[in-house]
C-alpha cells in the first residue's frame, strides 16, 4: 500500500508539473520576464509554507544546524534558482517544448549520481539492476525519437481552443539558438538531478518535509529575487495584475512549489532519488496531450510511439526498483532466519543436562 501511494502520488506530481508548462508558456508568451517569474513563483510558494510549516511541525521540528542549513541553501540553488533559469532560458533560445523534451534525461543522471554516491547500487549481474539500466536507456531513447521525429499529424480531438496569443509571442523560434539553448537545457537536467542526491540527504538529516521544503522556496527566494534584481531593475516589469501572468506565478509557486515539492520530498524519503526521478519522461507526455487540448497544437505519430517507449522504460525502472528491494528483504529474512537458529542451537546445548 505504501508503495502505491508512492506512485500515485508521483503521477500527480508529473501532472502538476505539466500544468507549470502550460503556464510558463503562457507567460512568457504575454511578454513576462522568466527571471522574474521565478522570482515571484518562490515568493509565493514561501509565503504559502511558512505558516503552514509552523503550525504542523512545531511539536517534532528538530534542531536546526549549519549542515542542514547548507544542505538546504544548495537544495534552493539546484533545485529552483538554478534549474528554473536555465529551463527557462532554453526555451527562450529554442522552443517551448524542447526543455520539457529534455527533462527525460533527469532518471539517467540522477541514476548515475545515485551510483556515484552510493546511493543505490547497480549491480549488472543481477536482473533488477539490467533492468533498471534498460529502462533508463529506453525512457531517454524514447524521449529522443519523441524530440526528433515527428511523422505525420493525427486529430485527436477538434477543441478547437488556442489559447496562446501570436501577437504576444515572446518566444522566438524563427532565430534562436539550438546549440546554446540544448546545452542550457542539459544543464538543467543536471541541476535537477543533483537536487534529487541533496533531497535524499535532507530527508535523513531533516525529516520535516513541510520545513525542509519551505526553507528551500525561502532560499530560491533570496537567490531569485537578488538575480532578478541584477538584471532587471526596472520596476514596471515587475507589477502583475489578476491576469494569466498572477495566476502562472500563483499556480506555480502554491501548487507546484508549495505542495507538490513537499509530496516530492516525501516520495525521496520512501522509496529514493531513482523512484523519484524515475517519473520525469511521464511530464512530456501529459504535455503534449495538454498542448494538443488547450494550445490547439496537433500529435504526430513520433510523439505516440515516443510516448510508448517512455512508458515501457518507466514500467521496467520501476519493476528493476521493485524487484532489487524484494532481493534484499529476502536476504535480509534469510539472514535472520540463520541468526535464529543458531541462537536456537547454542540455547538448545547449554540447556542440556551434562552427562
Amino acid at each position: 500500500m505504501e508503495g502505491t501511494k508512492a506512485v500515485v502520488a508521483m503521477v500527480v506530481v508529473q501532472v502538476v508539473f505539466a500544468g507549470v508548462s502550460i503556464f510558463y508558456k503562457l507567460a512568457l508568451n504575454d511578454g513576462m520576464d522568466s527571471r522574474i517569474l521565478i522570482a515571484y513563483r518562490y515568493l509565493f510558494a514561501t509565503a504559502f509554507l511558512a505558516p503552514l510549516a509552523f503550525f504542523l511541525e512545531r511539536m517534532s521540528r528538530p534542531k536546526m544546524t549549519w549542515k542542514v542549513l547548507m544542505l538546504v541553501f544548495f537544495s534552493g540553488f539546484f533545485g529552483g534558482t538554478l534549474s528554473q533559469n536555465l529551463y527557462l532560458s532554453s526555451i527562450r533560445l529554442t522552443s517551448a517544448t524542447f526543455p520539457s523534451a529534455m527533462t527525460n534525461l533527469i532518471p539517467s543522471m540522477t541514476f548515475i549520481l545515485a551510483i556515484i554516491f552510493r546511493l543505490e547500487s547497480l549491480e549488472i549481474g543481477s536482473i533488477s539492476g539490467r533492468a533498471k539500466i534498460f529502462g533508463t536507456l529506453t525512457s531517454v531513447g524514447g524521449a529522443m525519437l519523441l524530440t526528433f521525429y515527428k511523422g505525420v499529424a493525427i486529430a485527436i480531438w477538434p477543441t478547437h481552443i488556442h489559447l496562446l496569443d501570436s501577437r504576444h509571442n515572446a518566444v522566438s523560434q524563427g532565430s534562436s539558438d539550438h546549440v546554446m539553448g540544448s546545452i542550457l537545457a542539459i544543464m538543467s537536467c543536471l541541476s535537477s538531478a543533483i537536487w534529487f542526491i541533496i533531497q535524499e540527504k535532507i530527508s535523513k538529516e531533516y525529516p520535516c518535509h513541510y520545513s525542509s521544503t519551505a526553507l528551500l522556496c525561502l532560499m530560491a527566494a533570496a537567490q531569485s529575487v537578488a538575480y532578478a534584481l541584477c538584471v532587471e531593475r526596472n520596476m514596471s516589469n515587475w507589477k502583475i495584475g489578476f491576469d494569466v501572468r498572477f495566476l502562472a506565478v500563483a499556480y506555480s509557486g502554491v501548487v507546484a512549489s508549495g505542495l507538490i515539492l513537499t509530496v516530492m520530498s516525501w516520495c525521496i524519503k520512501k522509496k529514493g532519488p531513482l523512484f523519484a526521478s524515475a517519473f520525469y519522461p511521464l511530464l512530456l507526455v501529459i504535455v503534449a496531450l495538454l498542448s494538443s487540448l488547450l494550445l490547439d497544437e496537433k500529435l504526430h505519430l513520433g510523439s505516440v510511439l515516443g510516448s510508448a517507449l517512455i512508458m515501457v522504460g518507466l514500467f521496467v525502472v520501476l519493476w528493476g526498483k521493485w524487484r532489487g528491494s524484494q532481493a534484499s528483504n529476502t536476504t535480509g529474512f534469510q539472514e535472520e532466519k540463520k541468526q535464529i537458529i543458531h541462537l536456537g542451537g547454542e540455547w538448545e546445548h547449554r540447556s542440556m543436562p551434562p552427562k
